[in-house]
């Protein structure tokens, strides 16, 4: 069965939030953008909302869809809902997470993230140039 994740691409002054991914959990030690599992009673917009509120401690307004992803790892599938999203401040807190970081669109690349991730930053860098 495939696990229904939603994340927030959360954009604040032409940056982005990423964090830290625990060393203690499954693909630990790598970068991502705030989101997590979708839970039964919620909308995946619900489930940023939610999520990114839990992990960094921001209310973020979600703008619309930037891609979706299925990816396969050796011992599960998920089904992966990017969202593109706004934050009313910058004031970001690692409470789930390692550390957190306001980046540019273009440091990105200089930092490792899931292999599920791919298509969404390969969908930043088409977002960024246009």
């Amino acid at each position: 069965m495939n696990k229904q994740i939603a994340i927030g691409i959360i954009r604040y002054q032409g940056k982005i939030l990423i964090d830290l991914r625990p060393a203690d959990v499954p693909l630990g030690g790598l970068w991502e953008f705030p989101g997590g599992k979708v839970k039964a009673e919620e909308t995946l917009e619900q489930c940023v909302r939610r999520e990114v509120l839990e992990e960094v401690g921001l209310d973020v307004k979600v703008i619309e869809p930037l891609v979706f992803v299925r990816h396969d790892y050796p011992d599960f599938s998920i089904d992966l809902t990017a969202f593109i999203c706004e934050a009313a401040s910058d004031q970001a807190q690692a409470i789930a997470c390692e550390e957190v970081r306001w980046v540019s669109p273009e440091e990105l690349s200089n930092y490792t993230f899931p292999p599920a991730n791919a298509a969404i930053l390969e969908a930043l860098r088409i977002l960024g140039s246009e």
